[in-house]
């Protein structure tokens, strides 16, 4: 199959204050860069090490981390503090325990059927019910055409193999950095409502992944979505980190949590070789 793909793929190209005791607790917050320095034996050189590949690369992590400035769903204003730490050992307690409070919608996240439609989300069509069949398995990752939202023509143009149910789609918003910024971009990269409605009738893909905050884009908003997720079949992962990863095939493993009545769920994803 990597033989056929090759070519093809060359084909086209709640914000809440919190104690400063809390602040001392999280000490590397600030800085979040990745690091492979070797934890000191001294207590007070301890370095935490962040990594974005593990094994000698053939796991590398595609979900963004998450920080207090990072954009935050169709708000002007960053993510801001989400951790509180309820109870601190420096208070006496017996050991540390934070409360997290955020959106659902937040960073790299997947989207359940009661996102969009009421009727489903009356239903308890909610994260708990996703397919983990769908989030786990071989995974196609394809550049779209630079500057280009997801038409029903770009999907042409990226000649998809049939058969093949898992895509993530790589576009600009990797290139400007998107998911860096503090504030919510309109002018991301997405679906259009006719690349939506051609990827739905013309392939089998069934885990549609995209590296901003939305699959569709922000004039198809409510349009595309309703066309993903009317069947209940397709799973939108959004808000993926795909800086520096070959395009190609990989196995993929994503996790949502099983929120009870959510619509939307933080998702941890990794890419496999």
């Amino acid at each position: 199959m990597a033989s056929l793909l090759l070519p093809l793929l060359i084909l086209c190209a709640a914000s809440q204050k919190i104690p400063a005791i809390s602040t001392a607790a999280y000490p590397s917050v600030p800085d979040t860069k990745t690091t492979d320095r070797s934890l000191s034996n001294n207590i007070d050189d301890l370095i935490p090490v962040r990594r974005e590949v593990y094994d000698g690369g053939r796991i590398i992590d595609i979900s963004h981390r998450y920080t207090p400035d990072m954009p935050s769903w169709h708000s002007m204003e960053m993510l801001g503090q989400f951790l509180l730490l309820r109870k601190s050992m420096r208070n006496g307690s017996l050991s540390n325990i934070s409360e997290m409070k955020m959106p659902t919608h937040t960073g790299t996240h997947v989207d359940a059927p009661g996102h969009f439609f009421d009727h489903y989300f009356d239903a308890g069509f909610d994260v708990d019910t996703l397919d983990l069949e769908v989030l786990n398995g071989p995974a196609l990752l394809v550049d779209v055409p630079k500057d280009k939202n997801i038409t029903a023509d770009v999907m042409k143009c990226l000649n998809i193999p049939k058969g093949v149910r898992r895509v993530l789609f790589r576009t600009s918003n990797t290139d400007r950095q998107l998911m860096f910024k503090k504030e919510y971009d309109t002018s991301f990269i997405g679906f259009t409502k006719d690349g939506a409605k051609w990827l739905v009738e013309n392939t089998h893909i069934k885990l549609v992944g995209i590296d901003y905050l939305s699959v569709a884009a922000h004039d198809d908003l409510i349009s595309a979505h309703l066309i993903f997720l009317e069947s209940r079949d397709i799973i939108p992962v959004e808000g993926l980190k795909l800086d520096d990863v070959p395009a190609g095939i990989y196995t993929v493993h994503c996790l949502p949590l099983r929120l009870l009545g959510a619509e939307g769920s933080p998702i941890r994803c990794i890419l496999i070789k």
